[in-house]
């Protein structure tokens, strides 16, 4: 049976970030990843843009490591394999061909699956979800053919997705089950600068809207909404959230919660075994509870700091993440924390069109995160704020003041 000094479940940027940096500092440990997708790392980020869905860049830019990368680390990767159960008893994880791999230390990326839309038909072809780079592969391989596209779901993928396809030229409809876009995170206003840009472009927005049945043979002909409505359609976009990969890990003793609890050293409660990207659910030490972040730049700075506590330092992540979705010539941008557990408090920052909009997410009178519509110029001062955990009790009106330059804040 192979054992490895540092075993990495997971080939996503998080846990290959922190094989790259464990090989950094020791050049001589043996590290292996297993991952359930047979390729080497490539970008996710990529799968839901236009030039890379309509063509318009080569598809081999989306890899983001080779196979030379892993050779010259000598890093094993082990592609195409899933972990069914961890025995930390043994320093032992189980694989689905029943082999077994034990470790010395231990890193959880597993990320995260898409959530299913459970109505019947959804085994159809032309129904597509997109996380991995065969599922992205799927939508580019049926992009140019699509005449009519539905995209189910309030949130990133359904955003980006129908833009994609209204790109390509299909008539979208995107179908959401609050009465406006994106409830409850982003607040009315920006809502409704978000759904003026998807109308005006043509593609319908059916709120308050459930799908009950994918109709077709073989092939997706439309759907049907819980209020009768048939919706006819050759592609059907799931984009109605995600779930983490944790199921096997249940009865580890690891603790869990929505995704695998750890400290703000990304530790489980676990000895040697550390989580770090999606499916972590970490410490924060500035709000003192648990936060999950689901995005490119969190996980691949998390993965860094597993990677250097896993050689035995004690780092603590305090990085300020954020994501920038583009979809309709318009952007949204979550900073930080935008859904705290703890009872916090919006300002609104309105900026100088009327497309232009912020919510700054504040909780015990300190900047904890932001939502950005439109409003990426601020990105850097307000990821800047949170990081400094400023008292900003007598500064509120500089904050919702468009004219007040928020790096002035900072330099107080």
């Amino acid at each position: 049976m192979k054992e490895y000094k540092y075993l990495i479940v997971g080939g996503g940027v998080a846990g290959t970030t922190a094989a790259g940096t464990i090989r950094q500092h020791d050049p001589a440990g043996s590290i292996a990843i297993i991952s359930d997708e047979p390729h080497y790392l490539y970008s996710r980020v990529m799968l839901s843009k236009p030039n890379f869905f309509l063509g318009k860049i080569p598809f081999d830019q989306i890899w983001l490591r080779d196979e030379n990368w892993y050779q010259n680390k000598n890093i094993n990767f082990i592609g195409g394999r899933t972990v069914t159960k961890l025995d930390h008893q043994d320093r032992l994880v189980h694989l689905d061909d029943n082999s077994g791999i034990k470790y010395e230390k231990l890193l959880l990326a597993t990320g995260m699956s898409p959530r299913p839309l459970a109505v019947p038909g959804i085994e159809k072809r032309g129904v597509h979800y997109l996380r991995t780079l065969d599922q992205g592969k799927g939508i580019i391989e049926s992009v140019s053919t699509v005449k009519r596209a539905v995209a189910v779901g309030g949130g990133f993928i359904s955003f980006e997705m129908a833009n994609i396809m209204h790109m390509s030229g299909a008539q979208v409809t995107i179908i959401i089950r609050e009465d406006r876009f994106w409830a409850p995170i982003l607040d009315a206003t920006a809502s409704q600068i978000v759904e003026q840009a998807i109308e005006l472009s043509g593609v319908k927005l059916s709120r308050r809207a459930q799908v009950d049945q994918i109709n077709g043979n073989i092939n997706v002909t439309g759907i049907t909404l819980h209020d009768g409505t048939i919706i006819p359609c050759d592609a059907v976009i799931c984009g109605i959230g995600a779930y983490c990969n944790i199921d096997w890990v249940k009865e580890s003793g690891i603790k869990i919660d929505r995704g695998i609890l750890a400290n703000q050293h990304l530790e489980t409660n676990l000895p040697d075994v550390w989580t770090a990207g999606d499916v972590s659910q970490f410490s924060d030490p500035i709000l003192e509870e648990e936060v999950q972040l689901g995005n490119w730049i969190n996980a691949q700075e998390q993965g860094r700091i597993a990677g250097l506590n896993m050689l035995g330092n004690k780092t603590p992540f305090t990085f300020v993440s954020f994501y920038t979705s583009h979809g309709f010539d318009t952007s949204i941008t979550f900073i930080g924390n935008v859904s705290p557990q703890k009872a916090s408090v919006t300002i609104t920052r309105h900026g100088p069109s009327d497309n232009q909009h912020a919510q700054i997410i504040m909780v015990d009178d300190q900047v904890v995160g932001a939502v950005l519509i439109n409003q990426t110029p601020i990105l850097q001062a307000l990821s800047k704020i949170i990081a400094s955990n400023l008292n900003i009790t007598d500064k509120k009106s500089q904050l919702e003041d468009p004219n007040f330059d928020l790096n002035l804040l900072i330099d107080q």
